[in-house]
């Protein structure tokens, strides 16, 4: 046990090393926009550095460079996302006072090295496709980091519809739908030079299906019901609106939270599952989506044709029933922890539109809800109680439910 949590730790402790190296990127443009940030950032490095190297020396020895197993990864992985956020927030809380699954290569580390480098790829060609429509460079690199990422940070209160331009959100439109799929699909696309991945893999079309057909449908609603003049129009606000919230970005270009009814509900609905696994998204995935639709209809089969054997397939590859008892066991956890956190909502004076909104938008990691945290406000209305119930959401949805709670079970620390 000791040796297992020293190499967790350990590697914890390189982990934070590297973020605070990478600290040097905010404090370098602190110091040129001379906006009076930079110590807090210094500070900041400082304190993460120390951790980290402390950690890290710490358990060098008893940790001896042994391979960890695979319940020290989900350990790993949740410290991370705990640890990590709240060390970022050093610069932050100094600063208050002034503010008033395919086999891409053989090898994990080249697998890892490539994802990275389209990552990387995509990113520029985001940042350079924006600045060649208008938008400021800085701004330009912030929202392609936004985008690719699908995490709905926008520099400008206002977020997208700050820059009001067509063009704009049309490229942003492109760069979501390419963070939506799986980047082990762009991988081998890059690296085969060949668009016919894109064409064999089902979890993308489906993706992609899913995205232009609600577009539509939401354009031709708001059209009907006079929200907009013109069907372009409606199709130009429906397009940007509908694919950043399916695609769990939560970039906005209008106060979607005046629409009637059906069109924001739609799209909450989407972030649950339009993005695919190996994506940037949250949400369920598609392919378990897929995958589970496909498992209903072969119970359907099996009622009516008890001794025929049932097989689920995907993308050419045959699903054994274990992993669809894993798919449905994280539904049920999904399904779950929404409620529970929904009620928690709700018992502390939340309305019910707000409180499920806003527990399915931190689980998803998507961004605004609805009501009180719609598009045109923030989660700063919450109360402190509320909005601890939400950080535990979107650490739930962002470890994919699985990672966080198996390291509350008793079994998971015994020897």
């Amino acid at each position: 046990m000791t040796q297992r949590v020293a190499g967790v730790l350990n590697i914890l402790g390189f982990i934070i090393l590297i973020f605070a190296g990478l600290m040097l990127f905010p404090t370098a443009i602190s110091w040129y926009l001379d906006d009076h940030a930079v110590w807090n950032f210094v500070i900041g490095m400082a304190v993460a550095g120390t951790i980290g190297l402390l950690m890290w020396a710490c358990t060098r020895r008893t940790f001896h460079g042994k391979e960890l197993r695979n319940r020290d990864g989900f350990l790993l992985s949740a410290l991370t996302w705990m640890v990590l956020p709240a060390i970022a927030t050093v610069p932050l809380m100094l600063s208050i006072p002034a503010m008033k699954d395919a086999k891409l290569t053989p090898r994990i580390a080249q697998t890892a090295k490539g994802l990275w480098l389209v990552y990387l790829l995509i990113t520029i060609a985001c940042t350079f496709s924006l600045w060649a429509v208008g938008m400021p460079l800085l701004d330009s690199l912030t929202h392609a980091f936004s985008i690719v990422g699908l995490g709905g940070f926008s520099s400008h209160d206002a977020s997208f519809g700050f820059f009001d331009s067509a063009a704009m959100e049309a490229v942003a439109i492109v760069f979501m739908l390419l963070a939506a799929i799986n980047f082990s699909t762009h991988f081998l696309a890059f690296s085969g030079r060949s668009l016919s991945t894109y064409i064999k893999d089902k979890e993308a079309h489906m993706v992609w299906i899913t995205m232009v057909v609600s577009v539509i449908l939401v354009a031709y609603f708001l059209w009907m019901h006079g929200v907009y003049p013109d069907f372009l129009t409606a199709l130009r606000h429906a397009a940007f609106n509908v694919v950043s919230i399916a695609t769990t970005t939560g970039l906005t270009t209008q106060d979607y939270n005046l629409w009637p009814a059906f069109a924001p509900v739609l799209m909450i609905f989407l972030s649950c599952f339009a993005t695919a696994a190996g994506s940037t998204g949250g949400g369920i995935k598609m392919i378990r989506a897929q995958l589970l639709i496909k498992h209903c209809f072969s119970e359907l089969h099996r009622l009516v044709h008890p001794k025929s054997p049932m097989v689920v397939k995907l993308n050419g590859a045959v699903y054994e029933p274990s992993v669809l008892d894993s798919i449905l066991a994280f539904l049920f956890l999904y399904g779950a922890s929404i409620i529970v956190c929904t009620l928690l909502m709700l018992a502390s004076g939340c309305d019910v539109v707000t409180a499920l909104s806003a527990v399915v938008a931190s689980i998803n990691n998507m961004g605004p809800g609805l009501n009180l945290v719609g598009p045109a406000t923030t989660f700063a209305v919450l109360t402190d109680f509320q909005t601890w119930i939400c950080t535990l959401a979107m650490l739930l949805g962002r470890l994919e439910l699985f990672t966080m709670v198996i390291i509350f079970t008793p079994y998971f620390w015994r020897s």
